[in-house]
């Protein structure tokens, strides 16, 4: 699984997959405990593909909170200078 093209995924897809592979880990690791697990590399490639799903999970909530960022917010002292009233002059 390759990392471009879990980015093409949504979340939605994402978190299905997630908890494929943890329930796939967990029989894994359930055969390595009774020593039926014929190949010990799967757990490592399932761990790793994990990760990577983890990690473009919180990427792209990291590059939401960004661009929410950027979005200049009205400070408390604008907001109050904008609910009073002009002052006249006189």
């Amino acid at each position: 699984m390759k990392a471009e093209d879990i980015r093409e995924w949504d979340n939605v897809e994402i978190r299905a997959r997630l908890g494929e592979l943890r329930e796939e880990r967990f029989r894994l690791c359930f055969q390595m405990g009774t020593m039926q697990l014929e190949n010990p590399k799967m757990l490592q490639h399932i761990r790793r593909d994990v990760a990577r799903l983890n990690t473009i999970l919180r990427e792209r909530e990291l590059s939401e909170k960004s661009t929410k960022a950027a979005v200049p917010h009205e400070t408390a002292e604008t907001a109050t200078e904008a609910a009073l009233p002009p002052e006249t002059e006189g």
